[in-house]
């Protein structure tokens, strides 16, 4: 199979390489020239448009979201050059309504589309230890899976519908984000009664929550303040909790904790941490934080 990798960001890269190091012939596409050109020197065609990187048998895209995605695969020309019989496999985490209408669009050009996104931060999916979340028609992730196999260690499948992988790893990342607000305000109560946040949060992640690497890894960073580099962004984490409580609503579901956390995000990248790790997160339970 010829395959595509469009959006070769901190994630997109490491997976890229991994399809590469496996010996497939693999086109790639990013608008910053950079990573294209770190590729090509391991093996892959650079190509100049989505276009061009989308005339394969499968293409894989990783992008940041539903827009960045949209003007990539309708306006980049990337969706008219996938040929029927072939698949697109969108590993982006997007809104589920975005999903449904790319499955449209896809079923219309008789392309089979597969929705996978994934759970793991850079370090993982460099070392293709990731989770993959996907969904869509048995047949395509069958044609698809070995290479996930290449990518991550596990691939969850959840349903024929492709919106529902995208459901799933919104729900992921609000459990995520809601750790991590937790592990942020019962630091600060301990905190404000003289307990070392590094102390509490390694009694919470060696007993109510041994083994958890959440409580583990970003505890270590909110014990420690470290917030940058990014693996994930917390603008990103904004992004994806204002669409868990898009995809609740249309189901007439009302996120309680859901909506006052996206607030809180919200409030945080006004504040200028955006670009913070999600980690970060932490910095609005700190004392004059408000």
């Amino acid at each position: 199979m010829e395959i595509g990798f469009i959006g070769l960001g901190a994630m997109g890269r490491g997976m890229a390489a991994n399809l590469l190091k496996a010996g497939h012939p693999l086109r790639v596409w990013n608008r910053s020239p950079g990573p294209m050109q770190e590729l090509a020197v391991q093996g892959a065609h650079a190509v100049g448009s989505p276009a061009e990187a989308g005339a394969v048998d499968v293409l894989f895209t990783m992008l940041a979201d539903d827009a960045s995605t949209r003007a990539v695969l309708v306006e980049g020309g990337a969706l008219d050059a996938l040929k029927p019989g072939s698949i697109h496999v969108n590993m982006a985490t997007v809104s589920v309504a975005f999903a449904r209408e790319m499955a449209a669009l896809h079923a219309q050009r008789g392309v089979g589309y597969v929705a996978a996104p994934v759970l793991g931060r850079v370090d993982v999916a460099a070392a293709g230890k990731l989770n993959i979340v996907a969904a869509g028609p048995d047949e395509l992730i069958g044609r698809v899976q070995p290479l996930f196999d290449l990518m991550g260690q596990k691939t969850w499948r959840f349903g024929d519908a492709p919106e529902q992988a995208n459901a799933v790893k919104l729900g992921a990342n609000l459990s995520l984000a809601c750790a991590i607000e937790a592990m942020g305000e019962s630091a600060a109560l301990a905190g404000a009664h003289g307990i070392p946040a590094a102390d509490f949060l390694d009694l919470l992640s060696q007993t109510l929550f041994a083994g958890s690497p959440v409580y583990k890894g970003y505890g270590g960073m909110i014990a420690q303040e470290r917030y940058s580099p990014a693996g994930f962004k917390l603008s990103l984490g904004l992004k994806d909790v204002g669409l868990a409580n898009d995809a609740a609503a249309e189901q007439g579901l009302r996120l309680r904790f859901g909506s006052v956390l996206r607030d809180t995000l919200q409030e945080a990248v006004q504040r200028g941490d955006g670009d913070l790790d999600l980690a970060g997160l932490a910095r609005m339970s700190k004392p004059g934080s408000t």
